[in-house]
């Protein structure tokens, strides 16, 4: 189980924050993102049952796609201050588990998170645990990704058949759709005019942003206007997209064998007050 720990990190601390509860202990540090993160994660442990866990981590704002376009997640606001302390805060509780926290200056957790399941995919089924459709790109025989849904426990878990049931193409193609609709959330436009609607219906009939390209002559005058003029943009978008899956990550597969020392846990978990987990590790 490979765990995008930003994404439930962030996931958990809105789900609070929003109502203010952000849960301070006694040295005033809040921990409702970390509380909450630890719940999704323990859950999905407890209901998934793999043998190794890890969790992956952004390094920092700065990575190779705002090199490539430094608009890149420009859209995106400072986290808020109840959030900046919990990032460490949440690394050193999965620490406590005895759970890899692995992450590369550079690289988003998505890229170590593909990096490691692509690598393992012939020795192991992989289930990657996120909030981040982006992820499905990375879906194939032995790699499965569920993505969290509303409240805790509720997972929606998909292979290359339901992924192919629910978006109507490959997730492979899924680089190409995000290239051609583009991503409001990172901040990329792809090409504009281009919904999702249109990029699935193109992708069903020509497959790649190649076959598109080479059958320009075929499509409507508004999709091949929309597409000559945003041609840099959209492979631009495509690269941006796409998860990077050789991301030179030093780390052993031992390491994340799922077993931790239960006092070392409520050690930590009294250390920090995180009250919503102590009636769990008595």
């Amino acid at each position: 189980m490979l765990v995008d720990g930003m994404a439930l990190l962030f996931r958990a601390f809105y789900a609070t924050a929003m109502t203010g509860q952000f849960m301070y202990n006694s040295k005033g540090v809040p921990t409702n993102g970390v509380q909450g993160m630890l719940k999704h994660m323990l859950m999905a442990v407890e209901h998934f049952n793999p043998q190794y866990v890890a969790v992956c981590w952004d390094m920092g704002s700065k990575t190779f796609r705002t090199e490539m376009f430094s608009d890149y997640k420009g859209n995106r606001s400072q986290p808020p201050e109840e959030l900046i302390p919990q990032f460490d805060l949440a690394k050193e509780a999965v620490e406590a588990f005895d759970i890899p926290n692995i992450g590369l200056a550079g690289f988003e957790a998505d890229d170590c998170i593909g990096t490691i399941a692509k690598t393992h995919r012939t020795d192991y089924d992989v289930n990657i645990i996120t909030g981040d459709q982006d992820m499905l790109q990375l879906i194939e025989e032995s790699i499965a990704v569920t993505l969290l849904k509303k409240g805790y426990g509720n997972y929606e878990t998909h292979n290359e058949q339901t992924f192919f049931d629910w978006k109507g193409i490959k997730p492979q193609q899924m680089i190409d759709l995000k290239g051609l609709m583009g991503d409001t959330a990172d901040n990329y436009p792809g090409v504009k005019g281009i919904g999702e609607k249109t990029a699935i219906k193109l992708l069903q009939q020509y497959e790649t942003v190649e076959g598109i390209l080479e059958n320009l002559p075929s499509l409507t005058a508004g999709q091949r206007k929309k597409i000559e003029e945003s041609l840099d943009m959209l492979h631009l978008s495509r690269q941006l997209a796409t998860i990077k899956c050789d991301v030179p990550l030093t780390w052993d597969v031992e390491s994340a064998l799922y077993q931790y020392d239960n006092e070392k846990v409520l050690d930590m978990i009294h250390s920090h007050e995180l009250k919503g987990l102590m009636s769990k590790f008595k």
